[in-house]
């Protein structure tokens, strides 16, 4: 493994900031750059206030610099994090763009939680130093990252990108199929997909789906992942219960016209009070901070 010490982070977003923490947090030197002012200026504070959740110094903001400039930040870069909006055709300008101004080893990593990498990078010269890094918000409290090879990355390029991330203290896994969505968003959509079937048919209400989830199988998912499960149940069983409820198992392949619906008429979930549920701001603010509290117990117990 080549040493990685010089990391350049594309956007200074929610993202793009927890990328930087982890990585100077560790020691790493980190270059962020946006093109919006605002979001650089406000970077070290964001940064401040998630040091202090964690309870952490502020020594490691010494590590960090923030530029306006592309070029500046990702000259001499060993890796490059593209954290911008998930938008196709913003991430395929931004590659497009550095890649003239990167040096000729450096690992291109796109931080997308569900566009297939081989559609970022189609159009990409050297598309073998290109690969997947999909991060979990918040960066800094989720350990995950998957890792994801398209069809042209090169195997070294994912064993360089695996092994920074464990050297950091993430838990990277290797997707090996450049599939939409990869692993984690493929399961979860799978179920808010099921769940949100569930309403539309009139089986439950909204806050009954989320009672049955947190009350049941939700609480053994940190020990026993579904895998883990079936294994543990028996296949046997697993094969009986599966011969009767995968053929009642909703399998739309666009959108629940209840979803659709409630985004048309501005329903848009905890930023406009409403969605599935009602939402006031001090509810919508207690549930934040109740996943946050919950995030900050889990990394101290992991840490110890």
């Amino acid at each position: 493994m080549q040493n990685i010490n010089t990391i350049a982070v594309i956007g200074a977003g929610l993202m793009g900031a927890g990328i930087a923490q982890v990585f100077i947090s560790q020691g790493k030197q980190v270059r962020v750059y946006d093109p919006v002012e605002s979001s650089l200026k406000s970077l070290a504070d964001r940064l401040r206030q998630n040091l202090d959740l964690v309870e952490q110094p502020y020594d490691c903001l010494a590590n960090l610099s923030i530029s306006n400039s592309l070029a500046e930040t990702v000259d001499g870069a060993d890796i490059v994090f593209e954290a911008a909006p998930e938008q196709l055709e913003v991430k395929r300008a931004i590659f497009r763009d550095l890649l003239p101004l990167v040096k000729d080893d450096a690992i291109l990593a796109s931080n997308t939680s569900v566009i297939p990498i081989k559609e970022i990078g189609q159009n990409l010269d050297h598309k073998g130093r290109l690969v997947g890094t999909h991060w979990w918000n918040p960066a800094y409290l989720i350990p995950l990252v998957e890792v994801v090879q398209s069809e042209t990355t090169s195997d070294w390029v994912v064993d360089q990108t695996i092994a920074l991330l464990e050297q950091v203290g993430k838990k990277p896994v290797h997707v090996k199929k450049d599939v939409a969505g990869f692993v984690g968003n493929r399961l979860q959509h799978a179920l808010w997909r099921e769940a949100i079937a569930l309403i539309n048919d009139g089986v439950c209400d909204a806050e009954t789906v989320d009672v049955v989830v947190k009350n049941s199988f939700g609480l053994r998912l940190p020990v026993l992942g579904p895998i883990e499960n079936s294994d543990l149940v028996g296949l046997d069983l697993t094969l009986d219960i599966h011969n009767v409820i995968l053929k009642g198992i909703n399998r739309d392949e666009s959108p629940s016209l209840l979803l659709q619906q409630k985004v048309a008429e501005g329903e848009l979930g905890m930023k406009a009070g409403k969605g599935f549920m009602s939402w006031s701001e001090k509810e919508a603010n207690k549930v934040k901070s109740d996943l946050v509290d919950y995030l900050l117990k889990v990394n101290q117990t992991q840490q110890k």
